[in-house]
């Protein structure tokens, strides 16, 4: 089947799970709703993605966009919510580097990210935005995207990274420790039919440059570098 959208009743379920997240409450009103209007349709989308963006795809390895199941893992988090709040679906162009789409309860949010678990490789990224050329073109990268709409988002130290000073030109962009830039597609954008769909992968398109941009300079891991401690 196509897509054709995701109905009210989807967001609907993620409001009723924020009320009330228990398995009894899911086994007995929530699944058949999230397998009909919320899986399904994912999956539908998820399809399509993997279509238009099959060159993707296979950077990404065998699979394609693959959807997340329902399920959160409690192990290491004091929440011991047993669903999600969301239902999420991810392109992995390569290992930390890759395309998103959620919906919850306000719509869909569809963005690049850009995640690290390396301190080295975020040692890189500050190295590359301090470059005169490597800095100057995320800058002019990441306000093109703004102007699209995008919010430049991800982990961010509050203060600044050691050594930096104060008055640096790209100090914004220097206290990223992960980058999410996406955009948010509400119920009024086209939510329940097939132009949500459309918005999602224009989103995908426009967020490319940036995933490029880091692809380049090898800000994904690298032999060896699981463990190390991320810089302040």
């Amino acid at each position: 089947m196509t897509f054709g959208g995701f109905p009210p009743s989807a967001l609907r379920l993620y409001e009723d799970l924020a009320a009330d997240n228990r398995k009894e409450t899911w086994r007995l009103r929530h699944r058949e709703r999230y397998e009909r209007d919320v899986r399904a349709p994912m999956d539908e989308l998820a399809a399509e993605l993997g279509t238009f963006f099959a060159e993707s795809a296979g950077a990404g390895g065998p699979g394609g966009v693959r959807v997340l199941g329902p399920v959160r893992d409690t192990r290491m988090s004091r929440d011991k919510s047993p669903y999600k709040t969301y239902q999420g679906a991810y392109l992995d162009l390569l290992p930390c580097l890759g395309l998103w789409v959620h919906l919850d309860r306000h719509g869909l949010y569809a963005s690049g990210r850009w995640y690290p678990y390396a301190g080295a490789e975020v040692a890189r990224y500050r190295a590359a935005v301090e470059e005169e050329d490597g800095g100057a073109e995320l800058a002019a990268i990441a306000g093109r995207l703004e102007d699209q709409g995008f919010t430049l988002g991800g982990d961010r130290l509050k203060s600044r990274p050691r050594g930096v000073p104060a008055d640096h030109p790209r100090l914004g962009l220097l206290r990223h420790r992960t980058i999410d830039a996406g955009r948010r597609i509400g119920p009024d954008d086209g939510l329940h039919s097939a132009r949500a769909g459309e918005l999602v992968r224009e989103t995908w398109r426009l967020v490319r440059p940036l995933l490029d941009w880091a692809a380049a300079r090898e800000l994904t891991p690298q032999p060896r570098e699981r463990g190390v401690d991320a810089p302040s």
